[in-house]
This record gives C-alpha cells, structure tokens and sequence, in this order.
C-alpha cells in the first residue's frame, strides 16, 4: 500500500472514529453511513423516536468538511421548498427573476421524516437523488459531486403520512435499521450527553477550542477511485446475482420463500450488492470481495427492495426473516 493510500485510509478511520465518540454502541449504524458515503448512494434511515437517527447523520457531516441541510418534512411543504425557486428581483438597472437555491443544494441533505410530506415533494427529492440535479423554469442546476441524502422515518405513528411507493423506496442504495442499544451502551449515552452539556455551558454559542478540523472531501474521492478498483471475481457476480434472481422465482428456493414474496428485487438491486459489497470489503481493509461482505450488507440491500405477499404478513413474516432465508438457500460460492 502506497502513502497516498495509506493517507486515505487513515483519513476515512478518523472519520469513523470521531462518527463513533458521537454515537454510542451503533457501529454496524456507522459503518452503514460511511458505505453510503463511499459508495456514492442515498439511504433510508429506520428506527423508533429518540435512537439517535438524525444524530448519526450529523455526526457524519459535522466531522466532514461539507455543506449541510436539514429539511423537516411536513405535510404543507411545497417542492420549491426543497428545490428552490425562481424569484423577482427589481433594482434601478432593471428586473429579472434570479433561481434561489433550495435545501437540497449542500452535500450531505438529512431529509426528516421522509414520510411526512405528500408525494409531490417526495418526488421532487427523488428526482435530485436520482439525477443529480434540478430542473426550475426550465434551467438545469447541477448538484455537487459530493451529494448524498439521508432521510429518516419512523415505523410507527402512520397516521396522516404518506408511505414511500415501492418503486421509490427501490432508489435508495440501503435501507438501514436502527434498534435499541443494549443496557451498557445506554449508560454511556447518558455520561456522552451529560459532557456535552457541560461542554456547552463552558462554551456557550461557540466550538470548543480544541475541536479538530473535519475530514476533506478529497478523502472521500480518493477513496472512492480505490474502492472502484477492488477484484470481484466472476463466481461473486454470479453469487450476488443469484440472490437477487432468488427474489423473483422464490419457487426454486422452498416453500416459504414461494408464499413469501410477491414481487422480487430489480436491477438496483444487484448493482447495490456490488457497490456496497465492494466498500465493505474496503473499510475492513481488504482489496477484493469475499461472500462475507456480500452477505454482510445484504439485509440493508434487500429488506426495502422485496414485496411481501398478504401470507407473509398476515404470519408476521419481517424482510429482514426473508433476507435470511435466501442467504440460507442460496449456495457460497
């Protein structure tokens, strides 16, 4: 490993690093926001009120050198509201309309409460995740390379929300769950939270002057060309294949499977296997993919991608149990 290389590394471990003083007892969570980051895609973010989603994803771009948005989803906001509008200016030269540019216009958006706002601004957001840019008055406005969004949403408190359709779920690179922490890691959130408290009474409205500056945003890139370059061999092509084509002819793979699942994973699917398989294999410092890794991101690849049949709900069947019962049935390669 060359230094350059070994500079990258260091930088992304001190990302994860400081991301895990910030967060306590989440590392498979910080893990999934680096792969995210490095793996140049958008995610969802799951879990119960209070288990520090919205905390994770700041972590991540406070220690980033980055621009940061956070929109809150509601149900009265418009699409410019997160687009941006064209907006009449008048002076003693003349008048014109100049593009204000919205939220989504930083590097790493957190978009809260995805669920909460109707489908005409979730379409709007999804549209920039997918293009990369916004189309206003008929003028493109290309976002930064550096673009990711992480939105959030609660599993419960479904009333007055509009669910994401199946077909927008399938944009999001990962679909990651957040759980309660064990009793032990509770313990030291309350010690983190109750330093940061007296922190901020020493410091009121500023930074601590010892505050270390964030990681560049050329980490992240050079990265990226080296997770690019990592060695799939063919039987891992064909492994992450065949657990995508299990989600479309479940017949062959028993019979839960067959009563399970309704509709299978796309295309996305597959090439979400190889993007996120490839930066796991990175992060844990190996230049090549090994069914590990693969089985290891699977799970937040597949649980939004899989349409579940009225059986399998009705039996409570989770994605998460149907995740686990192709990678059972399934052969290693």
């Amino acid at each position: 490993m060359d230094a350059s290389a070994q500079d990258t590394r260091a930088a992304i471990d001190t990302l994860r690093d400081r991301m895990g003083q910030a967060i306590i007892g989440q590392r498979d969570v910080i893990e999934r926001l680096l792969i995210g980051l490095l793996a140049n895609g958008n995610l969802l973010v799951e879990g119960l009120p209070g288990l520090a989603k919205t905390r994770a994803i700041k972590a991540l771009a406070r220690n980033l050198e980055c621009d940061f948005s956070r929109i809150q989803f509601t149900p009265d906001l418009l699409p410019s509201d997160v687009t941006g509008t064209e907006v009449y200016y008048q002076s003693g030269e003349g008048s014109e309309f100049r593009f204000e540019p919205g939220p989504i216009f930083a590097n790493i958006v957190l978009a809260d409460e995805i669920n909460r706002a109707p489908a005409k601004v979730q379409a709007a957001l999804l549209e920039a995740m997918e293009e990369r840019q916004v189309t206003v008055s008929g003028t493109t406005h290309r976002m930064d390379p550096l673009f990711m969004v992480m939105a959030t949403q609660n599993p419960i408190e479904q009333e007055g929300t509009y669910p994401l359709p199946e077909a927008q779920m399938d944009r999001f690179l990962m679909h990651v769950n957040i759980t309660y922490p064990p009793v032990e890691d509770e313990v030291e959130v309350i010690r983190l939270v109750r330093a940061e408290e007296t922190a901020a009474q020493a410091w009121p409205g500023t930074a601590p002057a010892d505050t270390p500056a964030p990681v560049s945003q050329a980490a992240v890139f050079a990265a990226r060309r080296e997770i690019a370059g990592l060695h799939v061999s063919p039987e891992i092509e064909r492994y992450m294949a065949d657990l995508v084509s299990a989600t479309r002819m479940p017949e062959g793979f028993g019979d839960d499977l067959k009563r399970w699942i309704e509709v299978g994973a796309s295309p996305r699917a597959s090439l979400a296997l190889d993007r996120c398989g490839r930066t796991h294999a990175w992060l844990n410092g190996r230049d090549y993919v090994d069914p590990e890794d693969v089985r290891a991101i699977a799970p937040d690849v597949l649980r939004h991608r899989l349409g579940l049949s009225y059986e399998a709900q009705g039996e409570a069947v989770t994605p998460d149990a149907v995740v686990a019962e192709i990678l059972r049935q399934v052969a290693l390669p």
